[in-house]
């Protein structure tokens, strides 16, 4: 079979996008759950809709910054581990060669090559490149999967954001004064709910999973953290 009969052949797989899909969806479900969450306690308390709006900005705003935040510190953790593992690697390139050598073609033999042939492959992989042959094999580090604190950072504050914005555009829409506290409260959170979910099976589908079950599980979660924090909007029964 040639390379052109290979590459039809080819099966389709997904690992390549969990980077940025995991960055992703957490931060859209966060931003959906938690302000949503919010909106659904502070309404449950009795306030009035402009307070409503704010405290879904306030919380919209401050969840962007710290989905931001937090991811780029720990992503920047990661890649500051990785990059301290390679350049432990670079000098035992320096020093122990040989070891390092026969340490890969040890990786390769509990694969399943024969002790000569993971002796001959790990001696082609040090000599083309050794870093590359030891972080990927020995590491598990690639260019796929390497951490990327920019671009993890990035996505989580901009996939939140467009999450967060969607309860704020519910409160804008919808006439909360003529409806009642828990009729509003419910409304909300079922299109969230909804919303949850149909997120949820799409990044199923984008990453080649289950889209039922991935959209029950996000629906199931979303709306349990909604129920709660209502509930707990509802004891203060007051204006905040």
């Amino acid at each position: 079979m040639d390379k052109s009969e290979l590459n039809a052949h080819l099966e389709q797989h997904f690992v390549h996008r969990m980077g940025w899909l995991r960055a992703a969806v957490l931060g859209a479900n966060d931003g959906i759950i938690s302000t949503t969450s919010v909106v659904a306690g502070v309404i449950a308390s009795g306030a009035d809709t402009h307070q409503i709006l704010v405290a879904a900005v306030a919380a919209a705003v401050a969840g962007a910054m710290s989905m931001a935040a937090g991811e780029y510190v720990s992503v920047s953790s990661q890649a500051d581990s990785e990059q301290a593992d390679l350049e432990r690697e670079i000098y035992e390139f320096e020093h122990n060669w040989e070891h390092e050598r026969d340490e890969l073609a040890l990786i390769y033999e509990e694969r399943g090559l024969n002790k000569e042939l993971a002796l001959e492959v790990a001696n082609q992989l040090m000599e083309k490149d050794p870093l590359e042959a030891h972080a990927r094999d020995e590491l598990g580090i690639t260019e796929t999967n390497a951490a990327n604190p920019i671009q993890a950072a990035v996505a989580s504050a901009a996939s939140f954001s467009i999450g967060a914005i969607l309860p704020v555009i519910l409160i804008i829409a919808l006439p909360l004064e003529k409806m009642g506290t828990t009729e509003s409260s419910f409304v909300i959170s079922a299109i969230a709910v909804l919303l949850l979910s149909t997120l949820g099976g799409i990044a199923a589908k984008v990453g080649g999973s289950s889209v039922l079950k991935g959209a029950l599980r996000v629906g199931f979660w979303g709306a349990a953290a909604m129920v709660v924090t209502a509930y707990i909007g509802s004891l203060f029964n007051v204006p905040v």
